[in-house]
């Protein structure tokens, strides 16, 4: 199967100036590519090891494989002062199961993976498909702990009952003193 995705996607940093910058919609840019085959069904058949023809378009997702979202965050690591800063801007085209409520108050839990693991949270927020957080946090962390260390976030209902919808991460080995801005797929909760 080809991959008929464009190598770079244009736009895909959008660095603002400042740290407290948060005025300007990040990423108004930014492309989304649905990893979905616009190839005719009549090349996508191919012979099985007994050699009947399977169609590759019966291939369905499952529940777990669908869209749930993608969180967008800004980091910058301070090295002078030794300080992380995390700016949880949004999540975008945010769905959760139906099990949640129309509503849910919704928040993000962030994880810092150091051996004594560090946990910081948004403030909750009424659910709905395009989240605005716009909150910063900071922690001192030696550079030299970066190299290994995760950025977990956890997106959780806080009402009616607490419960994960899904997560994402992100390695920190490459932060720099330049702010960056990232998009995260929310992929559902590991079972």
């Amino acid at each position: 199967v080809s991959d008929l995705r464009p190598s770079a996607l244009p736009g895909s940093f959008d660095v603002s100036r400042s740290m407290f910058d948060l005025r300007s919609p990040p990423h108004r840019f930014m492309k989304r590519y649905d990893s979905f085959s616009s190839v005719p069904s009549s090349t996508s058949s191919r012979k099985d090891s007994q050699g009947s023809n399977r169609s590759l378009d019966t291939i369905t997702l499952s529940g777990d494989e669908r869209d749930f979202g993608r969180l967008n965050v800004k980091l910058c690591y301070v090295s002078s002062v030794e300080q992380i800063w995390i700016t949880v801007l949004h999540c975008k085209d945010l769905s959760w199961p139906s099990s949640c409520g129309e509503n849910p108050r919704i928040y993000v839990k962030g994880i810092l993976t150091l051996p004594k693991p560090v946990y910081f949270k948004s403030s909750a927020k009424e659910g709905c498909s395009d989240i605005e957080f716009m909150e910063t946090f900071v922690f001192a962390i030696k550079l030299q702990s970066l190299q290994a260390v995760r950025l977990v976030f956890k997106i959780q209902t806080q009402a009616p009952r607490k419960k994960t919808i899904g997560g994402c991460s992100l390695a920190l080995r490459d932060l720099t003193s330049e702010e960056s801005s990232h998009w995260l797929d929310i992929s559902p909760p590991s079972k």
